[in-house]
């Protein structure tokens, strides 16, 4: 009962390359049951301090152990608005699990596989008779009580500027004090990067409507195709709102600056994980398609990187991964750097490119590597790379997958010169997210640069308390 931990069952890596259904399985109710009777339940509860929305960990997971997974939603819900997202995306071994007492005696407990079981079960029971989606765990919705108003009585309304995971969670934290919400999107899907950034294997974009749909049930009002800084300005939204919350994002890719990166079949991972996310380009006929099949390499070790490695081999591709570092310096999670080995992605160690070779056409053919090796520490703690001297050679290419990196889209500063940022355009914020503009809040990948989807929740958490203060939500 108190053994090992139970691994997540996930799809035969011959098979799941073939498709894009989601690779891991979910536990079954008995898995779960086993996994939860494994934890502790510490009463200084050390796995609460790595979680950056605070849930109350060892009282769910109590409930899974008792199979009450009624309570165990409620007590989930009342800190994660995202936790199906979370359960499947959050790098839970550098956060929850990592600080959990049993990692040194049959591996730390699930968290994530058990959030997401619990999490899962709630969205089973979501739809109404008319199959509208309604969220049952959604605690008590305090706008029941008519307590979306100021100490003046005055109706309180706020918009927030991206549908990322900080905007939602900023929105739903707002919406269940009563505030009227409005999110505004650029693109044509609310969702942000949990719908353009991670493909469909490690994130089914039918668990973030779903997600989306408890938070319209809410009454967050969600508006499409509105780009703000362009089509819609931050001084209109501060106009018409009693306060504006920026949770776009960090769009902005990173770019090797060789030459050749203007070739035909150069993408930044941004852009071709939004084509075959968001614009279905993996589809026959896509309007927005990619190049399919070839020998394709992917730049970066992070877990973009991984993503678009592993999109590439389910379009058809031999993939070669390269990383100027070795495998112990890798950003990107364990197991996803397992399940692409395990589907079939090469990985090149140590080299860095130098030059993108391209044919008389225009298209790429090739890349120009340099071996490395590690030198000292820089000021990640990770081990500089330097080049070996007259080690370069070519490998061939058909496309190149550039995946180093984002960082804010720098539409809204240059909109409005008077809001201060920092470096790489980051939003400068305080801790609670305040800008140096009044009743102008900012939180997630905009304020931070690029990070985790759990992060830039407890961001938008912490704007929202900020916002209800300020405005004296009552």
């Amino acid at each position: 009962m108190n053994g090992s931990r139970h691994l997540m069952p996930a799809r035969d890596p011959a098979e799941r390359i073939k498709n894009f259904e989601e690779v891991a399985l979910g536990y079954t109710r008995d898995i779960a049951r086993e996994e939860a009777a494994r934890c502790l339940n510490c009463k200084n509860a050390p796995c609460m301090k790595g979680c950056p929305v605070g849930v109350r960990i060892p009282e769910f997971i109590a409930k899974v152990k008792a199979d009450d997974l009624d309570a165990a939603a409620e007590i989930l819900h009342a800190d994660n608005n995202l936790p199906a997202i979370c359960g499947r995306v959050c790098p839970q071994e550098k956060q929850c699990e990592g600080l959990c007492v049993r990692a040194k005696a049959g591996g730390a407990i699930a968290i994530g596989a058990l959030e997401r079981f619990v999490a899962d079960f709630a969205l089973s029971k979501k739809a109404d008779a008319s199959g509208a989606a309604q969220n049952s765990y959604k605690i008590k919705n305090d706008a029941q009580n008519d307590a979306n108003v100021d100490f003046s009585g005055k109706k309180i309304k706020v918009a927030a500027i991206g549908s990322g995971p900080a905007s939602l969670s900023c929105a739903a934290d707002l919406a269940r004090r009563g505030v009227q919400v409005t999110v505004y999107e650029a693109l044509h899907k609310a969702g942000g990067v949990l719908v353009y950034g991670i493909p469909e294997f490690r994130l089914p974009k039918d668990i973030v409507f779903k997600e989306i749909e408890g938070l319209k049930a809410l009454g967050v009002n969600m508006v499409t195709n509105v780009v703000v800084g362009k089509t819609l300005f931050i001084d209109e939204l501060l106009e018409e709102y009693d306060a504006v919350f920026i949770g776009s994002g960090a769009g902005l890719p990173m770019f090797l600056g060789v030459e050749g990166e203007n070739l035909c079949g150069v993408y930044s991972a941004n852009e071709y994980l939004t084509r075959v996310n968001l614009m279905g380009a993996y589809k026959e006929g896509a309007v927005t398609p990619v190049l399919r099949g070839g020998k394709v390499v992917v730049v970066g070790a992070g877990n973009v990187a991984m993503d678009s490695a592993r999109t590439a081999r389910r379009l058809g591709a031999e993939v070669r991964l390269v990383y100027r570092r070795s495998r112990a310096e890798m950003p990107a999670r364990e197991e996803e750097i397992l399940h692409a080995e395990e589907e079939g992605v090469i990985f090149d160690l140590l080299v860095n490119p130098v030059k993108i070779l391209g044919d008389e056409n225009g298209f790429v053919r090739g890349l120009k590597l340099i071996k490395m090796r590690l030198g000292e520490p820089d000021a990640s703690g990770r081990r500089s790379p330097v080049p070996i001297e007259d080690s370069e050679y070519d490998i061939e290419a058909d496309e190149v997958i550039v995946a180093l990196g984002t960082t804010p889209n720098p539409l809204i500063k240059n909109s409005m010169p008077s809001l201060e940022v920092g470096r790489k355009g980051v939003i400068s914020v305080d801790g609670e997210g305040r800008t140096s503009i009044p009743r102008l809040y900012a939180g997630g990948d905009a304020a931070t640069g690029a990070a985790t989807v759990i992060l830039a929740m407890g961001a938008g958490k912490r704007a929202a308390k900020a916002i209800l203060e300020d405005l004296k939500v009552r």
